[in-house]
């Protein structure tokens, strides 16, 4: 058994198991569905390589992120997609999560120095963990109007 928070590439072994994973129906408009993420990392829309991942504790499958990059960039590291399924909400997965993703990326993308995500203006509880854990503003939106945020790692 594996300990504590890891990741596991969503591949043809996994992908059945985390279309089950949900956030309440309030969260719906903040966050893709699994399916819209794996959707995402086929046709590839920012043409940037996405790689899909399933978020365990333990052994339990809680949740997903894609990280959406251009390889061997400095700064275009974007996770996206990243929820905990309403099951475990509540209970510091999302906080723990974050800070392994966080570890994780530049293990795997050495080249990384900074690391981006959106967030719906209306999202004040995902505004609060991200800045909790030390992103910040760019005072800047997208194209959807999401705001960016960066972390320099």
């Amino acid at each position: 058994m594996k300990k504590g928070i890891h990741f596991t590439p969503i591949d043809k072994e996994n992908w059945e198991d985390t279309l089950i994973l949900k956030v309440h129906p309030e969260q719906q408009k903040f966050v893709p569905s699994v399916a819209e993420s794996l959707a995402s990392a086929y046709i590839k829309p920012w043409d940037e390589a996405l790689d899909p991942f399933a978020i365990y504790n333990n052994d339990i499958l809680i949740g997903c992120f894609y990280l959406s990059y251009t390889p061997e960039s400095k700064d275009n590291y974007w996770i996206g997609g990243f929820f905990i399924d309403k099951r475990y909400q509540g209970k510091g997965f999302g906080k723990m999560a974050l800070c392994e993703i966080l570890k994780f990326i530049p293990t795997v993308h050495t080249n990384c120095i900074a690391v981006n995500l959106t967030v719906e203006k209306d999202n004040i509880i995902a505004q609060k963990l991200y800045r909790s854990l030390g992103f910040s503003d760019t005072g800047t939106a997208n194209k959807y109007g999401e705001i960016i945020y960066i972390l320099k790692i």
